[in-house]
């Protein structure tokens, strides 16, 4: 096991923020809808999308879980476009972030949703891949879709080892 741990906080709008967005209903007023019989929370997240040829697409993932403690070797980012992850039911999933550091990731943080959360990684965020523990997951996932390379991957020189709170 690695020499590099980390131990994953709660998701919080706080922490996340200089990351994106956490998708949730918590803080948002509601706006009635179809005539009051439904509540939309809008605009919790921005779906940002840059290149000619871009859009906005929406896609499902089923997700097998990871065993934990997580052994972290690589993460990701995006520089074409945001990518959002909602959970299709209130199980928790861990979410790994890097600041960017002169064109590399940073040091990891990683944290822990909460029921009802999902995030929105901003464009050119370093990531983690999506990681459900416990049990298979479904997502809804809106990301970019159209030409150009949208994907940059980073395989750290030594792993890191996320554990879950206490």
């Amino acid at each position: 096991m690695s020499g590099r741990a980390l131990t994953a906080q709660p998701l919080t709008r706080g922490a996340f923020a200089p990351f994106g967005a956490v998708v949730e209903k918590a803080g948002t007023e509601p706006r009635p809808m179809n005539a009051g019989k439904a509540r939309r929370f809008h605009d919790l997240a921005a779906i940002e999308v840059a290149g000619a040829g871009s859009r906005v697409v929406v896609g499902l993932v089923e997700a097998e879980p990871y065993a934990l403690p997580l052994v972290l070797n690589l993460v990701e980012r995006h520089p074409l476009g945001a990518q959002t992850f909602l959970p299709l039911n209130d199980a928790p999933f861990l979410v790994v972030v890097c600041p960017d550091a002169g064109g590399r990731p940073g040091r990891p943080l990683a944290f822990v949703t909460a029921p009802g959360q999902g995030v929105n990684y901003g464009m050119g965020v370093w990531h983690g891949v999506l990681t459900p523990f416990g049990a298979p997951q479904d997502f809804v996932v809106i990301d970019r879709g159209g030409p150009g390379p949208n994907l940059e991957e980073h395989v750290f020189d030594e792993p890191w080892t996320v554990h879950l709170p206490g």
